[in-house]
Protein backbone atom coordinates (compact mmCIF):
# COMPACT_ATOMS: atom_id res chain seq x y z
CA UNK A 1 0.00 0.00 0.00
CA UNK A 2 1.27 3.47 -0.85
CA UNK A 3 1.66 6.18 1.84
CA UNK A 4 -1.61 7.92 0.98
CA UNK A 5 -3.47 4.60 1.22
CA UNK A 6 -1.97 3.93 4.66
CA UNK A 7 -3.02 7.38 5.86
CA UNK A 8 -6.53 6.93 4.47
CA UNK A 9 -7.00 3.45 5.94
CA UNK A 10 -5.74 4.57 9.35
CA UNK A 11 -7.96 7.65 9.40
CA UNK A 12 -11.08 5.79 8.32
CA UNK A 13 -10.56 2.96 10.80
CA UNK A 14 -9.89 5.44 13.61
CA UNK A 15 -12.96 7.39 12.51
CA UNK A 16 -15.08 4.27 13.04
CA UNK A 17 -13.44 3.03 16.24
CA UNK A 18 -13.07 6.24 18.26
CA UNK A 19 -16.73 7.35 18.30
CA UNK A 20 -17.84 3.75 18.85
CA UNK A 21 -15.84 3.76 22.08
CA UNK A 22 -17.71 6.83 23.31
CA UNK A 23 -14.94 9.32 22.58
CA UNK A 24 -15.74 12.66 20.96
CA UNK A 25 -15.04 13.17 17.29
CA UNK A 26 -13.06 14.68 15.65
CA UNK A 27 -9.79 14.21 17.54
CA UNK A 28 -7.51 17.06 18.56
CA UNK A 29 -4.89 18.23 16.09
CA UNK A 30 -2.13 16.56 18.09
CA UNK A 31 -3.97 13.26 18.16
CA UNK A 32 -4.72 13.43 14.42
CA UNK A 33 -1.06 14.19 13.67
CA UNK A 34 0.07 11.29 15.89
CA UNK A 35 -2.33 9.00 14.02
CA UNK A 36 -0.92 10.17 10.67
CA UNK A 37 2.68 9.64 11.83
CA UNK A 38 1.76 6.15 13.06
CA UNK A 39 0.32 5.25 9.67
CA UNK A 40 3.66 6.09 8.03
CA UNK A 41 6.10 5.01 10.76
CA UNK A 42 6.99 1.48 9.57
CA UNK A 43 7.91 2.73 6.09
CA UNK A 44 9.82 5.72 7.49
CA UNK A 45 12.05 3.26 9.34
CA UNK A 46 12.29 0.25 7.04
CA UNK A 47 12.52 1.79 3.57
CA UNK A 48 15.58 3.99 4.24
CA UNK A 49 17.32 1.33 6.36
CA UNK A 50 16.83 -1.30 3.65
CA UNK A 51 16.97 0.65 0.41
CA UNK A 52 19.36 3.50 1.18
CA UNK A 53 21.67 1.96 3.76
CA UNK A 54 21.30 -1.81 3.30
CA UNK A 55 21.16 -2.34 7.08
CA UNK A 56 18.08 -4.59 7.08
CA UNK A 57 17.03 -7.27 4.59
CA UNK A 58 13.83 -5.71 3.28
CA UNK A 59 11.65 -2.62 3.14
CA UNK A 60 9.18 -4.72 5.13
CA UNK A 61 11.12 -6.26 7.97
CA UNK A 62 12.21 -4.50 11.17
CA UNK A 63 9.46 -1.92 11.76
CA UNK A 64 6.87 -4.05 9.95
CA UNK A 65 7.31 -6.84 12.49
CA UNK A 66 4.56 -7.29 15.06
CA UNK A 67 7.38 -7.91 17.55
CA UNK A 68 8.93 -4.47 17.10
CA UNK A 69 5.54 -2.78 16.60
CA UNK A 70 4.39 -4.02 19.99
CA UNK A 71 7.61 -2.93 21.70
CA UNK A 72 7.55 0.53 20.07
CA UNK A 73 3.87 1.10 20.83
CA UNK A 74 4.23 0.00 24.45
CA UNK A 75 7.20 2.36 24.89
CA UNK A 76 5.39 5.27 23.23
CA UNK A 77 2.25 4.77 25.33
CA UNK A 78 4.23 4.32 28.56
CA UNK A 79 6.32 7.45 28.02
CA UNK A 80 3.32 9.49 26.86
CA UNK A 81 1.20 8.40 29.81
CA UNK A 82 3.83 9.82 32.17
CA UNK A 83 3.60 13.19 30.41
CA UNK A 84 -0.21 13.19 30.22
CA UNK A 85 -0.30 12.68 26.45
CA UNK A 86 -1.81 9.20 26.26
CA UNK A 87 -4.45 10.00 23.60
CA UNK A 88 -1.92 10.95 20.90
CA UNK A 89 0.21 7.94 21.90
CA UNK A 90 -2.72 5.56 21.49
CA UNK A 91 -3.52 7.21 18.14
CA UNK A 92 0.08 6.66 17.02
CA UNK A 93 -0.18 2.99 18.03
CA UNK A 94 -3.51 2.66 16.22
CA UNK A 95 -1.99 4.17 13.08
CA UNK A 96 1.04 1.90 13.34
CA UNK A 97 -1.10 -1.24 13.49
CA UNK A 98 -3.37 0.11 10.73
CA UNK A 99 -0.26 0.37 8.54
CA UNK A 100 0.58 -3.28 9.18
CA UNK A 101 -3.01 -4.24 8.37
CA UNK A 102 -2.80 -2.26 5.13
CA UNK A 103 0.35 -4.11 4.09
CA UNK A 104 -1.17 -7.46 5.07
CA UNK A 105 -4.48 -6.82 3.30
CA UNK A 106 -3.49 -7.90 -0.21
CA UNK A 107 -1.70 -11.11 0.89
CA UNK A 108 -4.72 -11.95 3.05
CA UNK A 109 -7.11 -11.39 0.13
CA UNK A 110 -4.86 -13.48 -2.12
CA UNK A 111 -4.48 -16.18 0.57
CA UNK A 112 -0.71 -15.84 0.23
CA UNK A 113 0.78 -16.67 3.64
CA UNK A 114 4.36 -16.31 2.34
CA UNK A 115 3.87 -12.56 1.92
CA UNK A 116 2.63 -12.22 5.49
CA UNK A 117 5.98 -13.39 6.91
CA UNK A 118 7.10 -9.77 7.37
CA UNK A 119 4.77 -9.63 10.37
CA UNK A 120 6.91 -12.22 12.17
CA UNK A 121 10.36 -10.91 11.22
CA UNK A 122 13.02 -11.82 12.50
CA UNK A 123 11.40 -15.14 13.44
CA UNK A 124 10.59 -15.64 9.74
CA UNK A 125 12.49 -14.26 6.73
CA UNK A 126 10.93 -11.31 4.92
CA UNK A 127 8.94 -12.11 1.77
CA UNK A 128 10.75 -12.08 -1.57
CA UNK A 129 9.88 -8.82 -3.33
CA UNK A 130 10.61 -8.19 -6.99
CA UNK A 131 11.65 -4.60 -6.36
CA UNK A 132 13.00 -3.88 -2.91
CA UNK A 133 15.87 -1.60 -3.74
CA UNK A 134 15.03 2.11 -4.04
CA UNK A 135 12.40 4.79 -3.74
CA UNK A 136 12.85 5.76 -7.38
CA UNK A 137 12.37 2.17 -8.56
CA UNK A 138 9.07 1.96 -6.69
CA UNK A 139 7.83 5.26 -8.11
CA UNK A 140 8.83 4.28 -11.64
CA UNK A 141 7.08 0.91 -11.28
CA UNK A 142 3.82 2.42 -10.02
CA UNK A 143 1.07 0.86 -12.08
CA UNK A 144 -2.72 1.03 -11.95
CA UNK A 145 -3.30 -2.38 -10.38
CA UNK A 146 -6.69 -3.00 -8.79
CA UNK A 147 -5.11 -2.70 -5.33
CA UNK A 148 -3.37 0.59 -6.23
CA UNK A 149 -6.68 1.94 -7.56
CA UNK A 150 -8.40 0.76 -4.38
CA UNK A 151 -5.83 2.75 -2.38
CA UNK A 152 -6.50 5.85 -4.49
CA UNK A 153 -10.27 5.53 -4.11
CA UNK A 154 -9.87 4.96 -0.38
CA UNK A 155 -7.73 8.10 -0.21
CA UNK A 156 -10.27 10.24 -2.07
CA UNK A 157 -13.04 8.96 0.19
CA UNK A 158 -10.96 9.55 3.33
CA UNK A 159 -10.06 13.07 2.19
CA UNK A 160 -13.75 13.85 1.78
CA UNK A 161 -14.47 12.57 5.29
CA UNK A 162 -11.45 14.43 6.68
CA UNK A 163 -12.65 17.69 5.08
CA UNK A 164 -16.16 17.07 6.42
CA UNK A 165 -14.61 16.51 9.88
CA UNK A 166 -13.01 19.96 9.76
CA UNK A 167 -9.40 19.09 8.83
CA UNK A 168 -8.24 17.40 12.07
CA UNK A 169 -4.50 17.89 12.35
CA UNK A 170 -4.63 21.23 10.52
CA UNK A 171 -7.32 23.13 12.42
CA UNK A 172 -4.72 25.08 14.34
CA UNK A 173 -3.81 26.83 11.08
CA UNK A 174 -7.25 28.43 11.00
CA UNK A 175 -7.22 29.80 14.55
CA UNK A 176 -6.23 33.38 15.23
CA UNK A 177 -3.99 32.55 18.15
CA UNK A 178 -2.48 29.49 16.50
CA UNK A 179 -3.57 27.44 19.51
CA UNK A 180 -4.66 23.92 18.57
CA UNK A 181 -8.33 23.08 19.05
CA UNK A 182 -8.83 20.07 21.31
CA UNK A 183 -11.81 17.77 21.06
CA UNK A 184 -10.41 14.83 22.95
Amino acid sequence: MWPWGHAALGYLLYRVVLPSRGRPWPPSDGTAIALAVGTQFPDLIDKPLAWSFGLIPSGRSLAHSLVLATIVCLLVVTIARRSGQSKPAWAFAFGYYAHLLGDALLPILQLDAEFLSFLAWPLLPPPPYESDSSFLEHILNLSPTPFTLFGLLLTVFAMGIWIYDGYPGLRWLGTESGTPVSND
